[in-house]
């Protein structure tokens, strides 16, 4: 028992670390019945992250049938030239070559949302920065060093960080106190929160679509239940009053 209680001890760190409990996080509403915040998280992510992000585990078939999207139109506005409909959401690109181009092999996001939670991944979308420091230009609030680009600049814009100073003794050190907006993009900061939570919401499908089956399912169980619920009480009567 002593030796369980002191390994979960040592895991506390580890977790804490893995979900990112260190950070202030926005908090993001998932809602996966809304089918029209995921039909356009899956426009989102085709249009800005497939070109480097997987999501390997999905086929386009399966996000069509369970969203709503008709073939055709999934065929013409998130399919691209060599993609078929039973195709996994696979990138193209070779992890060596990312590798070397990047520096560093784009993640597959099938399970994302699953193992950094939706409050990181929707927190880290909204939180880049322009740093002239870094390789791709920017920089993340969340992710610090980050070698991912800022792909949805033309969404939001971009914002640059504001200072304040803290002293400590005869030492100062700056810490980023907020964001500001220096150039906007084609959202207002209301719509790019809105984008950014219909694609956080597609990524928590990806990561576990039968949760839709069981959303389905599970309405038929309930309604099965109470109406099981009356023979199965008169029965416990007729059985019992004997026993009385």
């Amino acid at each position: 028992m002593k030796k369980l209680i002191a390994i979960c001890f040592l895991l506390v760190p580890v977790i804490v670390s893995a979900t990112g409990a260190g950070e202030h996080l926005m908090h993001v509403k998932i809602d996966l019945k809304d089918k029209r915040s995921l039909q356009h998280g899956a426009k989102l992510f085709v249009n800005y992250c497939l070109s480097c992000h997987s999501a390997s585990y999905m086929r386009f078939n399966r996000v069509a049938k369970d969203l709503g999207i008709p073939r055709d139109v999934m065929k013409k506005n998130m399919l691209f030239v060599t993609d078929k409909l039973g195709n996994t959401m696979k990138v193209a690109m070779r992890k060596k070559d990312a590798k070397k181009w990047l520096g560093v092999a784009p993640p597959d996001l099938s399970v994302i949302t699953r193992s950094r939670g939706p409050d990181w991944v929707y927190s880290f979308l909204n939180s880049f920065y322009l740093d002239e420091k870094r390789p791709t230009g920017v920089n993340n609030l969340v992710f610090k060093d980050t070698a991912m680009p800022h792909v949805l600049w033309e969404l939001q814009g971009w914002q640059r960080p504001v200072y304040s100073e803290h002293h400590e003794g005869e030492e100062s050190r700056k810490t980023i106190n907020e964001l500001e907006l220096v150039y906007p993009g084609k959202m207002n900061e209301e719509d790019f929160q809105a984008a950014t939570r219909d694609l956080v919401n597609f990524l928590t499908y990806v990561g576990e679509p039968a949760k839709l089956v069981r959303y389905k399912t599970g309405v038929w169980v309930i309604l099965f239940l109470i109406v099981f619920l009356i023979p199965a009480y008169l029965l416990k009567k007729e059985y019992w009053k004997d026993v009385r």
